[in-house]
């Protein structure tokens, strides 16, 4: 079970909670059985009916869910013999970006991903999963290790944004965050980016350059949070279901807006409700895409991701001079 319902959930968590209850009956006769399996079909067709049709405001809840896999849960279910790597060698080890070596079928791989925690505890340890400038400058020295044993990168997106805090500031958010994007688009290794939840500002951007950019069927990417956009725009958070509509940042737009190459599918009912599932999707597709990076030499793959990103957006230019 996905643990607490969203608010558009309702009917899907009755449902649940039925077939929780009679799942839990120790002797169950015919009446019940037949009841159960009523209850199952019921549950999958609201599921289907329910998550193929999400408003934009509603993907963004999902890629909140406190339930679905991080970055960590990834590399428990998918990866073998991780071994975390720490700190920046400057100021400190931030727990909000995750790095180290790991291995995906016959791929040694290195791996960077935001990590949010689960527990309270956790997660503010975390700072919620946004980075402070150790976390990039550590995800920095990473890449520059990945260059010279000539490991792919994997990196693994999950933040509403860079930490805003006056320290981080001060410390160079900003500078640091483009020093890791341009680190990146030069970086002489393959490079596969993955949004498993929220993609939010410069804090995913920070690891978001690479030669295939990836974003699962319920996660969002975008410039801005709904939240940051709406107290910009209309002064409110509370006008985040409109700011999240106009910002055009699902799954199926970022692919059509060129954004992103490959959108994964999630098991009915989002990523939250099956990680095993989910997490051998996720193994799949690394590992075909590492086969096909792994078939292009470095200059390809460098003049490709350079043009990746030049292609991105919409350019009115004038005729005149």
């Amino acid at each position: 079970m996905a643990g607490p319902g969203l608010d558009f959930e309702t009917e899907i968590a009755e449902l649940e909670s039925r077939i929780s209850t009679l799942e839990r009956q120790t002797e169950r006769d015919d009446e019940s059985e037949g009841e159960l399996r009523s209850l199952r079909i019921d549950l999958a067709k609201q599921l289907r009916e329910v998550y193929s049709s999400l408003d934009p405001w509603q993907t963004v809840q999902v890629a909140r869910h406190k339930n679905r896999p991080y970055t960590r849960d990834y590399l428990n279910l998918a990866f073998d013999d991780f071994v975390e790597l720490h700190g920046d060698k400057h100021y400190g080890d931030d727990r909000a970006m995750l790095s180290g070596f790991a291995k995906l079928d016959r791929f040694k791989v290195m791996v960077l991903g935001h990590q949010k925690g689960r527990t309270f505890k956790e997660r503010a340890a975390c700072h919620f999963g946004c980075a402070h400038p150790e976390g990039y400058r550590k995800a920095m020295s990473k890449m520059r290790l990945a260059e010279k044993y000539k490991l792919p990168l994997i990196c693994f997106i999950d933040t509403p944004g860079a930490y805003p805090g006056v320290g981080a500031e001060e410390r160079g958010q900003a500078q640091v965050i483009a020093e890791s994007m341009f680190k990146m688009s030069q970086l002489k290794t393959p490079i596969i980016c993955i949004v498993i939840g929220e993609g939010g500002s410069g804090g995913a951007l920070g690891i978001g350059v690479g030669d295939r950019i990836a974003v699962m069927q319920h996660a969002y990417y975008s410039v801005i949070s709904p939240e940051g956009c709406a107290g910009i725009l209309w002064k409110s958070h509370e006008h985040a279901p409109k700011a999240a509509a106009a910002l055009r940042f699902t799954s199926d737009n970022l692919q059509r807006l060129g954004v992103v190459d490959d959108v994964l599918d999630e098991p009915l009912g989002g990523a939250h409700r099956d990680h095993h599932q989910m997490a051998s999707r996720m193994k799949t597709y690394l590992s075909r895409t590492l086969t096909d990076l792994e078939s292009k030499s470095m200059d390809q793959l460098l003049d490709a991701r350079y043009e990746k990103f030049r292609r991105i957006g919409v350019f009115l230019e004038s005729a005149s001079a």
